[in-house]
């Protein structure tokens, strides 16, 4: 079986609204908070008549929020807010409050709820497709980014992919770098020395005239970073541009070499460059 055909490769957001084409829900917003809270504001949970997807943070709290929205799918109410404290009415330890929002939904929805769902999405852009990048493609795919996944060989592609995964067939594969959303975070792993060299230098120039690539990620090793460098430093690029490049990628401390583990380390130091995630 095709890897990214499996079922758990599939987002929250398409699975609720794959399941919201046959039947109705309820969806809960974690609308605004006060102090220590288990999720952010715009965490969300869809209900159903029986199941759920999603997640407002586990514990009591969603026990009795899974209850009041199946109570409001059962009485047919509009929008209504409710207010949780967490440590005198749930026993739980955070201490906080939350107010959530339940309201129901159908599939007529289901334009403006994907829009809504995947807004604010990090974008993330992937050049290359081989072993690794296909084990950062699975990691990434459950996290919530917005994938742009770039190879100058179209035929690499799988036919199935999640809905925040994007991909871009370009030839010569550098020339993607300027279609790259601002704030970007920027991975280089392509199967060509020669293809991450030009990339790199891409990502360097955009860097320089626009400052809107925060991190940029080679994969290799200290050998060929120092070799990339004086590439890069004979076609002008200054000690502190480079300094500018991840490389190696991945958070210290994990050796393995295995596309898996390596996808793991990658896919957290991506987090750590993510506000509010370090």
């Amino acid at each position: 079986m095709e890897l990214f055909n499996l079922p758990w490769l599939v987002t929250p957001a398409d699975r609720f609204l794959a399941r919201l084409a046959g039947e109705g829900a309820c969806l809960v917003t974690l609308h605004a908070s006060r102090g220590s809270v288990p999720r952010e504001k715009g965490a969300w949970m869809a209900v159903f008549a029986e199941g759920e997807v999603g997640t407002i943070g586990g514990g009591h709290l969603e026990f009795q929020a899974i209850a009041a929205a199946r109570r409001h799918l059962a009485e047919g109410q509009g929008d209504s807010l409710l207010r949780y404290a967490l440590g005198p009415t749930l026993g739980q330890c955070c201490g906080g409050e939350v107010q959530l929002r339940f309201e129901a939904v159908a599939l007529a929805d289901s334009d403006a709820l994907r829009a809504r769902l995947t807004a604010g999405q990090q974008a993330v852009a992937l050049f290359g497709g081989g072993h690794v990048g296909r084990a950062l493609v699975d990691v990434l795919a459950r996290l919530p980014l917005a994938v742009k996944w770039i190879d100058s060989r179209d035929e690499i592609f799988p036919a199935v992919l999640p809905s925040n995964i994007d991909c871009q067939y370009s030839d010569p594969v550098q020339s993607a770098v300027s279609t790259l959303a601002p704030d970007s975070r920027v991975l280089i792993m392509s199967f060509s020395h020669a293809e991450d060299l030009e990339v790199l230098a891409a990502c360097l120039t955009r860097q320089r005239l626009q400052a809107d690539l925060p991190y940029v990620g080679l994969i290799g090793s200290k050998t060929k970073w120092a070799t990339f460098q004086r590439r890069l430093a004979a076609r002008g690029f200054t000690a502190q541009e480079l300094a500018h490049v991840t490389c190696p990628i991945g958070v210290a401390g994990i050796s393995g070499k295995e596309p898996e583990v390596i996808a793991v380390a990658v896919a957290a130091q991506i987090l750590q460059t993510l506000p509010g995630r370090h």
